[in-house]
C-alpha cells in the first residue's frame, strides 16, 4: 500500500469512527439500523449496500456486495456481530474494517445487522440463523457450500478404512447438489486392496424456512453407482436410490435438533432388499468466551431395518463433538464414536470428519 493508499484508508477509517462517536456521543433517541449504517457504515459499505470504489476508501481489498443473497444470507448471526463487535480481525478478515463495540451498544449492532442483511430483497433465501451445525451421519436440511472428508473405522474389523470426500455445491437459494467419493481400504484374501468405493450424487431442495420458528423442512434424493469393484470388497454392485425428508429446527439455548427419515431402493438386483432408515442428532452450541470458538457437543440415533420378515432392526447410539478450527469459524473437525445398541456383533465405529465451508474463504485463510 502506498503512503497515498496508507493516508486514505487512515482517512476513511476516522472519519467512520468520528462519525460514530459524534452520532452516539450525546444522549439520544435510540437510532435504528439504518440511521446507525448510513452514518458509520456506508462510507466504506456504500449507501446501497454494493461497497463503496476503491478510489474513495484508500484500500485495495474488495468490500463485500450485501445486496448479493448468497453472500448476505450463509452464516449465522453470531458471525457478523463479532466481526462489528471487534473488526475485521476477530474473524479473520481484512483489518482495514474497524472495531465498532467500544461506539455502538449490542442492540444498535443488532440493528445494523438486520438492516444489512435487509440489502438482500428475496425472501426465498433461508437465513443463516438456520445453519445448524452439522452431525456426522445425519443429514442438515440446509443447503451448503461445503467439501468434507470422512473417515470411518469399525474397531471389530481390523481388516478396512472406509474414506469419503463429499462435495457440496448449492443451486440457487433452496437447491443443492452434492458429489460423494469414497476410497476404500480393505484386506482381501491375497492381500490389501485400495481403491475408489460406490460413487454417489444427491439433490436437496429447502421446502419450507421459518427465521421467526427457527424451522427447516428439505427434501433429498440420493442415487449410489456401482463403480466399486465387488471382486475386490470395494463395491457392492447395487445401484441405490435414496430418497428422504429431513428437518432441522433450532430450541432455546443454542440447541438444535436434525431429523431425517428415508427408503433405499436397489434397483438393479431383485434379490437385495428394500431398507427404510431413520436418524436423528440432538445438541447445543457453546462459544469459547463471548466470540471464540465454537464447540457443538451432540448425540445421534441411527436406525434401519431391511423390508423383510425377520431382518433384524438395527439401532445405534453416536456421541460426537464438532469444533471450529479457525477464527473465520469456517474449517471445523468433529469426531465421534458409533456404538450398537442392537446386534451388537457389529461393534462399534470411530468416525471422525473435516469441513470446509468454501464459500467463506480458502482452507488456509482465517487462521
Amino acid at each position: 500500500m502506498t503512503s497515498t493508499s496508507r493516508r486514505r484508508a487512515w482517512s476513511a477509517a476516522v472519519a467512520i469512527l468520528g462519525s460514530v462517536g459524534v452520532a452516539f456521543a450525546q444522549p439520544a433517541a435510540p437510532r435504528d439500523g439504518r440511521e446507525i449504517y448510513q452514518a458509520g457504515c456506508s462510507a466504506c459499505h456504500g449507501t446501497d449496500g454494493t461497497g463503496a470504489p476503491r478510489s474513495s476508501v484508500g484500500f485495495d481489498t474488495r468490500l463485500p456486495d450485501f445486496t448479493k443473497c448468497s453472500f448476505t444470507t450463509s452464516e449465522p448471526d453470531a458471525d457478523w456481530l463479532a466481526t462489528i463487535q471487534l473488526g475485521g480481525p476477530a474473524r479473520g478478515l481484512d483489518p482495514n474494517m474497524p472495531a465498532f463495540g467500544g461506539s455502538l451498544s449490542d442492540a444498535e449492532i443488532a440493528s445494523v445487522v438486520r438492516y444489512l442483511r435487509g440489502f438482500c430483497s428475496s425472501r426465498a433465501w433461508p437465513s443463516g440463523n438456520l445453519n445448524l451445525p452439522r452431525p456426522l451421519v445425519t443429514a442438515k436440511a440446509f443447503p451448503e457450500n461445503e467439501a468434507v472428508l470422512t473417515t470411518a473405522v469399525p474397531t471389530h474389523e481390523t481388516d478396512r478404512v472406509d474414506t469419503q470426500v463429499e462435495i457440496e455445491r448449492r443451486l440457487g437459494a433452496r437447491g443443492q447438489y452434492e458429489l460423494v467419493v469414497p476410497f476404500n481400504v480393505v484386506k482381501w484374501p491375497g492381500g490389501w486392496n485400495r481403491g475408489l468405493g460406490d460413487i454417489s450424487v444427491g439433490f436437496k431442495y429447502a421446502a419450507f424456512h421459518s427465521a421467526a420458528h427457527g424451522s427447516m423442512l428439505s427434501g433429498s434424493l440420493e442415487t449410489t453407482f456401482p463403480t466399486g469393484k465387488e471382486t475386490e470388497g470395494l463395491g457392492n454392485r447395487l445401484l441405490v436410490f435414496e430418497p428422504s425428508a429431513i428437518v432441522s429446527q433450532a430450541l432455546p439455548l443454542n440447541g438444535f435438533v436434525h431429523g431425517q427419515i428415508g427408503m433405499a431402493f436397489p434397483a438393479n438386483n431383485d434379490a437385495a432388499l428394500n431398507e427404510v432408515f431413520w436418524r436423528a442428532a440432538a445438541g447445543a452450541t457453546f462459544a469459547q468466551g463471548r466470540w471464540g470458538r465454537i464447540w457443538s457437543p451432540m448425540v445421534e440415533l441411527l436406525g434401519s431395518r431391511e423390508l423383510e420378515f425377520g431382518e433384524p432392526t438395527h439401532v445405534d447410539v453416536a456421541p460426537e463433538l464438532v469444533v471450529t478450527l479457525n477464527r473465520r469459524q469456517h474449517v471445523m473437525a468433529s469426531g465421534g464414536v458409533r456404538i450398537p445398541i442392537t446386534v451388537r456383533s457389529r461393534g462399534p465405529t470411530v468416525m471422525a470428519s473435516l469441513v470446509w465451508e468454501w464459500s467463506q474463504g480458502s482452507l488456509l485463510s482465517g487462521w
